[in-house]
């Protein structure tokens, strides 16, 4: 297939945005790049990919530095894509059906402070785990049990004497600060630390405005990188966290005959 030459300065543009460079343009334009996420993967696309959860990311076109929407850093290797979607012609670095090689690329992201990816795997629901003591915070702080449950799922395991790589602690992999904050003296007390986790949940559901999304994000990256990108922040690790959140508080909703939404605080 022949790239015409206005969608060819298009497919141009966004593998300049992939390769998180300032576009060659005459005239200042802000521009939408989706960063879409399936299966723990990242794409980039000039319009939302059916089947992914996609987030436009807006950026000048004049700009001297583009944002990282990779949410990775080190050596990017891709090919963007052409296709055609709903009557017009998109590009993607994914490769969906219908879709056509236009160029390959291979760029470095710039530096960035990727959180953790907690040290929990997804599977089967553990509602033997500290069940008392999930139930008892949840009630005390207004939290709906299966999404308490999943993010210390997520985190640790629910392993009590889980320490990562970033000093996180403990069932609810607290931070030695948060933990001081909310007056644990033993991290790895699990009554202590999952008392502490549900009250910094909750205080974050309260800065959010019950925003369960945007809480979850900040309980993995921090309440300054959710700031400083004014909503999930576009790393790898905690859109890969999220996602696993997600999929654990269904499990754990089913597992507890609550059915509730995913992701929704409970009021």
């Amino acid at each position: 297939m022949t790239v015409a030459a206005p969608a060819r300065t298009a497919a141009l543009r966004l593998a300049a945005a992939v390769a998180l460079l300032a576009l060659a343009s005459t005239a200042a334009q802000a521009r939408t790049v989706y960063r879409c996420v399936r299966d723990g993967t990242v794409s980039l696309a000039t319009a939302p990919e059916p089947g992914s959860r996609c987030e436009p990311k807006q950026f000048d076109d004049n700009a001297v530095k583009l944002p990282n929407l990779w949410g990775e850093l080190g050596v990017i290797n891709g090919n963007l894509y052409e296709r055609q979607q709903d009557g017009k012609t998109v590009y993607s670095t994914r490769n969906l059906p219908g879709s056509v090689r236009v160029m390959g690329f291979s760029v470095e992201t710039p530096p960035g402070e990727p959180a953790h990816p907690g040290l929990g795997k997804v599977g089967k629901p553990q509602l033997d785990k500290f069940a008392v003591q999930f139930r008892s915070a949840a009630k005390a702080n207004g939290l709906d049990d299966a999404w308490l449950r999943a993010i210390a799922h997520a985190e640790s395991g629910f392993d009590a004497k889980a320490v990562s790589s970033k000093g996180a602690q403990g069932v609810m992999q607290l931070m030695p600060e948060t933990a001081k904050e909310y007056g644990v003296s033993d991290p790895f007390s699990s009554d202590e630390s999952i008392k502490a986790g549900a009250r910094h949940l909750k205080s974050l559901l309260r800065r959010y405005n019950n925003d369960v999304t945007l809480a979850t994000a900040a309980y993995n990256a921090g309440i300054g990188t959710v700031t400083r990108y004014r909503g999930v922040p576009p790393y790898r690790e905690t859109q890969e966290y999220i996602a696993k959140v997600e999929a654990l508080v269904q499990r754990y909703q089913l597992a507890l005959g609550t059915r509730k939404p995913a992701l929704r605080a409970a009021q």
